[in-house]
């Protein structure tokens, strides 16, 4: 067959590129155009082979082989079919495992069935030569790409090299075109603007639950200090020992305050370090009023809701509403997965492979979007409106369970880096806006 393939092996390409551009083969240290680089690999072996392109292969590495954001986002693209294999970390490094396996056995195969007449391998592993040799004995004519080397010299097997039927560099100006150093200050595309729904949610004040407990901590602490104190008075001799009612003498020369304590202790109590009313103020956000009393144990503020839950569950919860303390507006609201029906699952999970390409916010924004179009009742999205910026934590633990089908797991400890939780956030605030702002307007007629 007249037309070319291009195997490329990611690690070796980026990592060649990175050492290029940034000084050390770490792909972090780069940023990559993949659209533009797919475009550049494909008018390159279009215009070297003389023959057009039948598929660019992509070979890659990923922990437990989970697609990453750029791999969904390549595999969508014309004419390229990703392949993974694993990526393993051993001595505080990462390593690919079965990436040159599947080169191989995809580069044999392609030849045995004369399913093209020209392949460019873009890498430099040696463990590659069997194969290259095999497809030449089966008449296809074999061109090998490397990136141009750090330091002058070849970054590829010699024995690769000198059995290729054709040789190419990619050079520095080539790699430019879609890949750029991050600390030399230059990306493949402008920058995004700043989300101001994260600069909103970091700044939202603490919720009413997390100062109902620390108050509750506070006077809890003031007691045992106050209990501490009157022991420690007994046993010196200045305070009465309390009668069977509880009630104790004080000591004179010391004036007790409302709750029985004496000034002294009280400040004393507060040095320590234990919060006062005035600190217990200060811990709210601006358009607060400063707690006055503690809240009783047992009891919840009206209207508290927690800021964040996590993929891990909640760290407290306010009491009423259901059995797991969540308040009645929001344990009214169905989640995703009772709105929707096994078809819609199966075309879910068929968008989500083809179409979604992984960005967090763009995957809190898919979430939301199918989540109001099942919506059996339009007030629901003008309820949930009200919460921002606190998401109700069955339908926020459904959102970062789904984020997680989309490789933005942090493998170190198997959770959603912060940023990134942040995003599919802002993502899922910026459709319900959207629609409440749509639902009003038809309501008002404006």
């Amino acid at each position: 067959m007249d037309r070319c393939v291009v195997l490329v092996d990611a690690g070796y390409l980026l990592g060649a590129a990175a050492s290029l551009l940034a000084g050390e083969p770490a792909r972090s240290r780069i940023t990559v155009d993949h659209a533009a680089l797919i475009q550049g690999l494909r008018e390159r072996a279009e215009a070297d082979t003389e023959k057009p392109l039948l598929r660019i292969y992509w070979f890659d590495g990923a922990p437990d082989r989970v697609p990453q954001p750029e791999h969904r986002r390549l595999r969508v693209m014309p004419r390229v079919t990703v392949r993974l294999g694993a990526l393993t970390r051993s001595d505080g490094r990462w390593a690919q495992k079965g990436v040159d396996a599947a080169m191989h056995a995809e580069l044999t195969e392609l030849a045995r069935n004369r399913a093209c007449s020209d392949i460019v391998l873009v890498t430099g592993d040696g463990d590659l030569l069997p194969g290259l040799m095999s497809a030449k004995e089966h008449g296809v004519a074999m061109h090998l790409w490397a990136v141009q080397a750090a330091d002058g010299d070849y970054n590829q097997s010699e024995d690769l090299v000198a059995e290729a039927d054709e040789r190419r560099v990619l050079d520095r100006a080539w790699i430019t075109k879609a890949v750029r150093a991050k600390d030399l200050g230059g990306i493949c595309s402008p920058p995004p603007a700043p989300r101001p729904e994260i600069a909103a949610i970091l700044s939202a004040p603490l919720p009413e639950s997390a100062l109902a407990a620390s108050a509750e901590r506070a006077a809890q602490a003031q007691a045992d200090a106050r209990a501490h104190a009157q022991a420690q008075a007994v046993r010196n001799g200045s305070v009465a020992a309390p009668d069977a009612e509880g009630a104790g003498a004080a000591a004179p020369g010391a004036t007790a305050d409302g709750a029985g304590q004496p000034h002294e202790a009280h400040e004393a109590h507060g040095a320590r370090g234990v919060p006062t009313p005035k600190d217990l103020a200060s811990l709210r956000g601006p358009g607060t009023q400063a707690a006055q009393h503690p809240t009783p144990p047992g009891t919840s503020p009206a209207g508290a809701t927690l800021r964040w839950s996590s993929d891990k569950g909640w760290v407290e919860r306010p009491g009423g509403g259901s059995a797991l303390g969540e308040p009645p507006e929001t344990a009214s609201l169905p989640t995703l997965a009772q709105l929707t029906s096994a078809e819609q699952r199966w075309a879910d999970r068929e968008e989500d492979i083809t179409t979604v390409g992984g960005d967090p916010f763009e995957v809190g924004q898919v979430f939301a979007r199918r989540w109001m179009e099942r919506l059996p009742e339009p007030g629901h999205t003008q309820k949930l409106s009200t919460m921002y910026p606190r998401i109700p934590h069955r339908i926020d633990g459904e959102l970062l369970r789904y984020a997680a089908r989309f490789g933005l797991l942090a493998h170190k400890d198997d959770q959603i880096d912060e940023h990134d939780r942040y995003a599919i956030r802002a993502g899922f605030w910026r459709e319900i806006d959207v629609r409440a702002a749509a639902e009003q307007h038809v309501t008002t007629g404006e």
